[in-house]
Order: C-alpha cells, then sequence, then structure tokens
C-alpha cells in the first residue's frame, strides 16, 4: 500500500468526501512531484473512491506527467481562475462535498476562503495535518538511505568551509566559497541558507550570515545542510581560529557534553521531553542554563523542520525510523556562541548520526 493509498484509507474511514492537501512537501511526499508555486496554486485532491487529482499551474504540468503521477492532473493559466476550475473537477467526482479535510496548519485563510466560496455549505473542520505528519514520521529504509547521502554531503561541506576559514574573511566569503565548490562536484541544493557566524555574531542563534569579518581567537559557528534526492541534511558545528579565550573554551566543552550524552542516549522508549531534559540538565549544571534558549531538537526528513519536537511537553515515545536533529546551543551575548548538531535515526537499540565530521574542537585557519 502507497503512502497515497493510506491518505485514500484515512479518508474513507473518516467519511470524507474531498481531501485538500496543500502543503507542497506533501505533495511531494505523495506524489514525487517537487515544486515550489510561490503565488501559485498547487493542490492534491483525495477521494475515497474516485482517483485522486493534481493541480498545479500550467507550467508544471509537463513536469508532473514526468514524474510517472498516473492521475489526472489539470493545469491553469495565471489569467484563469482556478478555485472554479479545482470546483468544476471535483463536482464532476463528488456532487456535492459537504465534508472536507484540509492541512489546517498549511492553508492559508486566502486559499481557505477561495475553495469556500466554491463549495458554501461545506464543512472544513476535519484537519488532515496529524495524520500526513504521522506517514512521514517513521522513515523507510529507502529514505534513510538518502538522508545517509545528504549526510555524507555535508561532511564535505564542513571539510571545504573549515578549510576556506581565515582571519580577515568574511563569513559571507566563506560560505559563497563553500557553496561553489559543492557546486561543482554536482551537490547543486542546500537545504537552507548556509550559516556561518564569528566571534559573538554566533550569540545569535537565528542570525544570518554576513560580511561580518573573521578574528583571530575566536570561534566560529557552521550550520549547514544539502539536498539529495528531495531529502535534506542538518548539521551544526562551531571551530576555534587561534586561541579562544577560556569562557569560549568552556562553553564548547559543555555544549559538547551535552550534545554526545544526549545522542548517546537516544534510543526506541525513550519519551522525547527526557532527551531534551538530558542536555538540559548538563547545561544548566555548568552554569549556562539561561543561554539555551531553544529546543533539543525537530524532525527532519524531506523538510529542516518536521514533527515532531524534541522538547519539554513533548510526552511521544521514540520509535525506530524516527528522524530529528540533537542541537544544543549556549549563547552569551557580547561573548560567543555555541552549537553542536547532528541529526540522526532511531534504529533497534540507540540512534545513528547521517554526519560524522569530528565533534571535538577543530582548530583552523
Amino acid at each position: 500500500m502507497t503512502q497515497l493509498d493510506k491518505v485514500r484509507k484515512w479518508v474513507s474511514k473518516n467519511e470524507v468526501d474531498v481531501a485538500y492537501i496543500s502543503d507542497p512537501k506533501s505533495i511531494e511526499y505523495l506524489t514525487g512531484f517537487a515544486s515550489d508555486p510561490v503565488e501559485r496554486i498547487l493542490g492534491l485532491f483525495v477521494f475515497a473512491n474516485k482517483d485522486p487529482f493534481l493541480f498545479a499551474p500550467a507550467l508544471e504540468v509537463e513536469a508532473i506527467h514526468d514524474t510517472g503521477w498516473e492521475f489526472p492532473v489539470y493545469g491553469y493559466l495565471d489569467h484563469e481562475q482556478p478555485f472554479e476550475m479545482i470546483a468544476t473537477q471535483i463536482k464532476k467526482r463528488v456532487n456535492h462535498p459537504v465534508q472536507w479535510a484540509i492541512e489546517k496548519n498549511n492553508l492559508t485563510i486566502d486559499h481557505y476562503n477561495a475553495i469556500k466560496n466554491q463549495f458554501l455549505f461545506a464543512n472544513f473542520e476535519k484537519d488532515l495535518t496529524p495524520f500526513i505528519q504521522k506517514l512521514r514520521l517513521i522513515k523507510t529504509a529507502d529514505e534513510i538511505e538518502k538522508l545517509d547521502a545528504a549526510g555524507r554531503e555535508a561532511d564535505l561541506a564542513f571539510k571545504i568551509g573549515f578549510e576556506a576559514v581565515q582571519a580577515g574573511r568574511t563569513e559571507a566569503e566563506i560560505a559563497a566559497e563553500l557553496e561553489y565548490v559543492l557546486k561543482k562536484k554536482g551537490v547543486m541544493q542546500m537545504s537552507f541558507d548556509t550559516l556561518i557566524q564569528a566571534g559573538a555574531h554566533a550569540a545569535e542563534p537565528h542570525g544570518a550570515t554576513g560580511m561580518n569579518k573573521i578574528k583571530n581567537n575566536e570561534l566560529v559557528l557552521f550550520d549547514l545542510g544539502t539536498i539529495h534526492q528531495g531529502y535534506i541534511s542538518d548539521s551544526s558545528r562551531t571551530v576555534a581560529i587561534g586561541q579562544p579565550s577560556d569562557k569560549a573554551l568552556d562553553i564548547y566543552k559543555v555544549c559538547l557534553d551535552a550534545q554526545l550524552t544526549a545522542q548517546s542516549q537516544a534510543k526506541p522508549g525513550m519519551i522525547a521531553e527526557d532527551l531534551d531534559k538530558i542536555a538540559r540538565d548538563i547545561i544548566t549544571k555548568a552554569g549556562y542554563g539561561d543561554y539555551f534558549i531553544h529546543r533539543l531538537g525537530h524532525g527532519m526528513g524531506m523538510g529542516e523542520h518536521e514533527f515532531p519536537s524534541i522538547m519539554e511537553g513533548n510526552k511521544m515515545s521514540l520509535e525506530e525510523g524516527m528522524c530529528f536533529s540533537i542541537e544544543p546551543g549556549i549563547y552569551i551575548p557580547g561573548v560567543a556562541g555555541v552549537r553542536i548538531e547532528d541529526c540522526v535515526h532511531i534504529t533497534k537499540n540507540g540512534c545513528e548520526p547521517f554526519t560524522h565530521t569530528s565533534k571535538e574542537l577543530t582548530y583552523v585557519g
């Protein structure tokens, strides 16, 4: 049974007339077609007893056929009214669809109103999001293989980036060189903008690579990933140039201890919030608890931030095949920021990382 068949079974079991799947990542997962429609409309419509169909911009139709999609696909031109056209196709399959399921974590109010205007008496209360999240939660052996390949690309990216670090170069120069060399080697797409932050700039955990110049005797944070056949890598390392301060080195030591300890203890049956607590307790005991200001980890697969979150309050039990990051961080404004991250998959007895670049403090430049 395919994942799409499982959605159709859910639709039937829940007495849904139409399921409207709007998240491009969900559509890619279920159909094999990858696209970012930007402001245009891309939708997958699933029925219990009728064939599903894809609706897309006309310029995407041939690309959808090329994926081997075996069901109908309908395209629209920019000047046409997409939701009127969608309604026409739905009414050919279900004359008066009342019960709908939507991805409530994705469908915009604008698009919700547009489809509702076509079906004034429809009920959109059913949420397909939890079911899709659960489908994507446990990775298959093929998915793990693709994630492993993306992890190897991330390891290559670290090697290139570390070799490029020199005092006086900007963060942006390092990122540009890293991505240029990767492209020459056939790694064409990063999973997110490569993040390189030097010195105190790294104390902004959601900062951005910029024109900040790398100085001697400081830490440099790398956070990067690639996309391999639709699956991503996401990993962080913090390296040293020259001789950073004792404070910076202590921050690194504590963060490393937290990361290694949590990763060594992740296994099936563990509760997600307990894994977060393992790392957080180490950082708190060292006096840096106030500077660990995000969850320990997030799910990953086709997207870099998927379900579930590894954090306080999540009482989900870890299962074999789940994939997520383990990324404690310590960020002290004006001093330094350290984050060390591997994404892992839960195995029968523990976990295995997708990236293998050393986490012992590496001196570069």
